[in-house]
């Protein structure tokens, strides 16, 4: 089948922020409802998390230490200053003073807000949490829906014991591939590396020998990852295994929905197609 480009956004945006159209918008919230029922099949509880989460909890995580050069922050203005401080127009911003200290962080995926609400909270050996939230990412530059500052990422994850971390994985693994099958959607899985450890530490040595992420590519598009974090989180936010086997495990597979749509729509020709090559694989059969 051959590729063709779609208009996608209702507003050609090179800065990271595209709109969706009512096309768009459906078929996001088709794969989101498709995603997130797989997730809610294998027993997952569906939950809501902030869209921000207090930045000394992500630096408790490493988070700005793994991931400077992804790293936004929000903070509000100072109204002290703000007669001698104002927006600038010429540049598009506020200037350093006249901004309170930045405390909150926009996360860059979703499961960050699943373990800190998990936070010194005992685990079964078995839980599964399903969000669905915004994420922001600093980029060297942006593409249409496949590059933003801001996108929704569908996230399952796994807390509980190491074999239940690495059976979620295998899960849905099959079930991704069995989906891309079913859609026509070439995908290929490659190896990827997320800097959850320290460079020198021998969690990051054992990263290099055993992958810790594996990504779905379509052509050179990364629209879907599956990812172990060995006992880190668990450790980090304090999250005991009820058993008391010492701090829980944690996996997730991660959606990055608008990479979706740009891969379908890719794909298919239009959204109509795109939508049609969904409803079709979601009718094919139930979830692995």
């Amino acid at each position: 089948m051959s590729v063709t480009t779609v208009q996608t956004t209702t507003t050609p945006d090179t800065r990271g922020l595209p709109s969706l159209g009512p096309e768009g918008t459906a078929l996001l919230r088709l794969l989101d409802d498709t995603f997130e029922s797989w997730g809610v099949h294998a027993g997952a509880r569906s939950m809501t998390m902030p869209p921000l989460l207090p930045a000394a909890d992500l630096a408790r995580l490493d988070y700005y230490d793994n991931f400077p050069h992804q790293a936004v922050v929000a903070a509000p203005l100072n109204l002290d200053v703000r007669d001698s401080s104002e927006f600038c127009t010429d540049t598009g911003c506020f200037p350093c003073d006249a901004l309170e200290p930045a405390a909150l962080g926009l996360p860059s995926a979703s499961c960050y807000a699943v373990y800190i609400d998990h936070q010194g909270r005992p685990a079964a050996d078995d839980e599964l949490v399903t969000v669905v939230g915004w994420c922001f990412r600093k980029e060297a530059h942006y593409e249409g829906l496949r590059r933003q500052l801001g996108f929704r990422m569908r996230e399952i994850v796994a807390i509980g014991t190491h074999e239940h971390a690495q059976e979620h994985l295998a899960r849905f693994t099959r079930r991704i591939n069995a989906f891309a099958e079913a859609l026509d959607l070439p995908l290929k899985r490659e190896a990827a590396c997320d800097p959850f450890f320290d460079k020198g530490s021998s969690k990051a040595v054992l990263q290099r020998l055993t992958p810790v992420k594996h990504e779905f590519l379509f052509e050179d598009l990364a629209i879907a990852s599956v990812n172990t974090h060995r006992n880190f989180f668990g450790d980090r936010c304090d999250i005991p295994l009820a058993s008391g086997a010492g701090p829980a495990f944690t996996s997730c597979v991660a959606f990055g929905l608008e990479r979706w749509l740009s891969a379908l729509t890719r794909r298919h020709g239009s959204w109509a197609a795109a939508t049609a090559a969904v409803l079709s694989a979601n009718a094919a059969g139930p979830a692995i």
